[in-house]
């Protein structure tokens, strides 16, 4: 049964993602730009070149990462929308680190990610807690923290991490770079950093600490059912807690990635990356499996960077791309596709019988 449900699972997710990019097509075609031409250009601009694989691999890196955080929420029966804040306290707080501190190589990289991590953890640990004491909603708080996290960094790079009051930040310490020549080169020189090493050994940590732990059980329990859970001796307000905090911590690495690996320093920003909202899609799409976010957020990496050569090759805005997006979370989320299957289950027993 347990198998059936897998293979279920990755077909409702393959029919999701082909229904999603129909109706893209559709849009496009609407629109007046050639569909094909349209898709061919995005795929060729994002996995068939060196550099743009290695582009792509960096774009999926922090997808990853911030699919995870929103997974094991989910698995606890928390809806983690505070991503995108503990992001950005944690790209914020390994700035800092890479900045502040003069550490030898390698260690420094380790300090800054770790403390990223931290941070994001700490962040979420507030709607966690509400949650847990005074029955306070996440959703809400989170939303609340996400502004306080881009306002609180945007005075602290403005006021104290720039010089006359420039937009952005002196570059990291090379020490505290995630960047490493022969990765980079091996991509033609492309952005792609150890991040997404960090991303896949994450990815088999939440895999090993759900299902092989007792901690992963009672997290797994109390997002099936808190009262069920209560009733066999488990702490739920406890593991509401501990759920936020890894979460959030996922959330962190996705953040100090970033910083660390693909810019080197923050801007002053107007608005949010929305990389912590897509974290939501890819959880939703993955299932809240390790490796069903992995190929969920290649895929959403692959429209991200690959919408980019779209506009140049084929004329076609980006902003289609999103509709794509949309239409594929519509799917998973409105379960069309598993209504579809049910109707060709039910048909081929008829047959049968």
């Amino acid at each position: 049964m347990s198998q059936l449900n897998k293979q279920s699972t990755i077909v409702t997710a393959l029919i999701s993602i082909f229904l999603g990019i129909v109706v893209g097509a559709i849009a496009m075609q609407l629109a007046g730009y050639n569909a094909i031409t349209a898709y061919q250009a995005l795929f060729q601009g994002s996995l068939f070149q060196a550099f743009d694989l290695g582009e792509t691999i960096r774009t999926t890196t922090p997808l990853i990462l911030a699919g995870l955080s929103v997974a094991i929420a989910f698995r606890t029966g928390l809806f983690n929308i505070g991503v995108e804040g503990q992001m950005i306290i944690a790209q914020l707080s390994a700035l800092i680190v890479g900045i502040k501190l003069n550490l030898p190589p390698g260690l420094h990289a380790i300090v800054a990610v770790l403390v990223g991590g931290i941070a994001g953890a700490l962040w979420a640990f507030l709607p966690g807690f509400l949650k847990a004491v005074r029955g306070v909603h996440e959703v809400i708080i989170c939303i609340m923290m996400n502004f306080i996290a881009l306002y609180l960094s945007n005075v602290l790079i403005r006021n104290w991490l720039t010089e006359s009051g420039a937009d952005s930040t002196p570059k990291i310490s090379p020490n505290a770079s995630l960047r490493v020549d022969f990765l980079s080169e091996m991509f033609d020189h492309s952005r792609i950093h150890l991040g997404i090493v960090i991303a896949l050994l994450m990815a088999f940590v939440m895999y090993y600490l759900l299902w092989r732990t007792k901690l992963g059980y009672e997290l797994r329990a109390v997002g099936y059912n808190p009262y069920a859970a209560e009733y066999a001796g488990m702490n739920v307000k406890r593991n509401i807690i501990v759920s936020m905090l890894i979460s959030g911590f996922f959330a962190g690495l996705a953040g100090a990635g970033e910083v660390l690996g693909t810019h080197g320093y923050i801007a002053i920003q107007s608005a949010f990356t929305g990389i912590g909202f897509d974290g939501i899609a890819v959880a939703l799409l993955g299932a809240n499996t390790p490796i069903g976010v992995i190929f969920s957020a290649l895929l959403f990496g692959v429209l991200t960077y690959g919408s980019q050569n779209m506009e140049h090759m084929a004329q076609v805005p980006p902003e289609l791309i999103r509709v794509v997006v949309a239409a594929i979370i519509f799917f998973v989320a409105a379960n069309i596709s598993g209504k579809l299957l049910d109707v060709v289950k039910t048909k081929r027993r008829a047959k049968e019988s």
